[in-house]
């Protein structure tokens, strides 16, 4: 990874600190639009879902959300090329108008009711302009600000723009309650619009503070001399010495980082809101806080990184969130809803049926019935919100017809109103009481998942930035990112809901970040090389 446009560009002080400003605005604006649509997962299910059963149209609702995530390596591709190409700031220019634009529409968009289908289907459209958007934007401000960066500075001065995902998601949770204070009880019908529309005024402010600033020193000496990437795609992809490390960076950093990010930035939100049945006003809130409070340790984890490298921080934050999430989530169900748990302890809830007759409730097209005994009883039992456990019948009598036991109680699965009020009688709330919430437990246990998300996010763009040579950094470091976020973080959510609502086992969607995460503990241990930092452009050291 031989580069030589290092040692000899140097940037001022105050034309650092307006370059890290500018960039941080745009990307803080072009997250925020992204985390939007997360913010409100369920007014979306309800405005664009509605045909489908409850826990169907929001895992349906989440399927949207990761599409956006999963057109982001096409932007990585696109914008990477251009950027490689023509240069790093005009390309992010272009990214912001495209993700502003896309979040504005989707305020004026007709719900399902008004439109039909094509409202779902419009709405995904703009989601994969969203995702292209992102793509091209995250890569290009992290590059853009560290070849700005002094030398021994660039964990710092990126830990900036690192710290953009989780302040965009801040902004989305403020945002939205603000709307649902001024909307009140309309706030489910026209009141979710005025998020998105606002980004029609601050997609005009960015675009103003972005325009000011000059283009990367590093990109104009290399494109003075000649010597820009004729095909940055085919250079990163087609060669092995450039692909080898694209695949490191995918399985040893991406994999882990992405689902350790979303799972305290959103999954967590989701996992107040939708499983212990907390106010969305009120999770999002408690989310707010600790990400507002761990925001410091961006910067504290950006310069630790610049004095001991990157690997150790990464790889340190992904083994403690592998090690931690089962505790910390039991624990966010003992302090967030303290109600459930006990009638979980007191009386369990059994699904007993014939496993053949049980089917897995998630249709990616959205068309199919799920009409035997056990799907309706597993069906009434996460609408209610009620974690269980399912059980093969041991008889040919059992298997016949399925049962629901709730404590030492059966039921039959056809006796929905006897199983509601058995339910009800056993403590099951169907929503978390705000008196028992204790909040300040539930911010603190939110805030050490936030640790984790700075520690290895902190450092991400500048161990990502220093992996590749400068004429192929924007694709090269964008396609892996992105494609770890289409795919490891983007579908998380989605793959993590369906796996409960299938079990259900409220936690068994925490497999997911967890194997992820040692899977990049693994990977990365074994071939992210140490890392000397011997300039304004350091390399890995073997």
């Amino acid at each position: 990874m031989d580069n030589t446009y290092s040692e000899t560009t140097e940037t001022s002080s105050r034309e650092t600190v307006r370059i890290i400003a500018a960039s941080t605005a745009g990307t803080l604006f072009e997250w925020y639009d992204f985390f939007l649509y997360g913010a409100l997962a369920s007014v979306m299910a309800e405005q664009f879902f509605s045909a489908l059963n409850e826990e169907t149209k929001f895992i349906f609702a989440l399927l949207a959300f990761g599409v956006g995530f999963a057109f982001r390596p096409l932007g990585a591709l696109l914008f990477g090329r251009l950027g490689d190409m023509m240069g790093r700031k005009y390309t992010f220019l272009f990214t912001l108008v495209l993700m502003g634009g896309a979040t504005f529409c989707v305020g004026l968009l007709p719900s399902y009711k008004e439109w039909g289908m094509w409202a779902p289907a419009v709405l995904i459209a703009l989601r994969i302009v969203q995702g292209i958007g992102i793509g091209g934007e995250y890569g290009g401000a992290a590059v853009f600000v560290a070849e700005h960066a002094p030398a021994g500075k660039r964990g710092e001065h990126t830990s900036w723009i690192q710290a953009t995902g989780a302040l965009g998601m801040v902004l989305s949770l403020i945002v939205v309650f603000a709307a649902r204070q001024i909307a009140g009880d309309s706030f489910d019908t026209w009141g979710w619009r005025i998020p998105f529309l606002l980004s029609g005024l601050l997609l005009l402010i960015s675009l103003y503070i972005r325009a000011s600033i000059s283009e990367s020193p590093l990109f104009v000496k290399m494109k003075a001399e000649g010597k820009t990437s004729r095909a940055p795609i085919r250079e990163t992809l087609g060669q092995w010495r450039n692909l080898k490390v694209v695949l490191i960076a995918l399985f040893g950093l991406i994999t882990g980082t992405t689902t350790v990010i979303y799972t305290g930035q959103v999954y967590s939100f989701f996992f107040l809101s939708h499983t212990l049945r907390v106010d969305a006003g009120i999770a999002g809130v408690y989310v707010a806080i600790a990400l507002v409070l761990s925001m410091p340790l961006f910067w504290v984890f950006g310069r630790l990184s610049d004095r001991i490298g990157r690997r150790p921080v990464i790889l340190t934050g992904c083994l403690l969130a592998a090690l931690t999430y089962f505790p910390l989530f039991h624990a966010l169900t003992h302090f967030a809803n303290p109600a459930l748990e006990a009638a979980i302890a007191n009386a369990p809830v059994q699904v007993i049926g014939d496993p053949s007759t049980c089917a897995f409730q998630f249709d990616i097209l959205g068309n199919r019935q799920f009409t035997s005994d056990c799907d309706k009883a597993k069906g009434l039992l996460a609408r209610s919100g009620v974690p269980y456990s399912f059980a093969a019948s041991k008889s040919a009598n059992e298997a016949a017809a399925t049962t629901v036991a709730i404590g030492s109680a059966r039921f039959a699965a056809t006796d929905a109103d006897g199983i509601r009020k058995a339910l009800v009688q056993a403590g099951y709330p169907s929503k978390a009481d705000p008196a028992r919430t204790n909040g300040a437990m539930v911010v603190l246990l939110i805030w050490v998942m936030s640790v984790y998300l700075a520690m290895v996010f902190a450092p991400l763009a500048a161990i990502l930035v220093e992996m590749f040579p400068t004429r192929i950094r924007l694709t090269a470091l964008s396609f892996p990112y992105h494609l770890g976020n289409g795919i490891f973080g983007g579908f998380f959510p989605t793959i993590a809901f369906a796996v409960v609502a299938h079990t259900g086992d409220i936690y068994a969607g925490l497999w997911y970040p967890v194997v992820f995460a040692l899977l990049t503990v693994v990977v990365g241990g074994l071939f992210l090389r140490r890392q000397v930092i011997t300039g304004n452009d350091a390399e890995l050291d073997g």
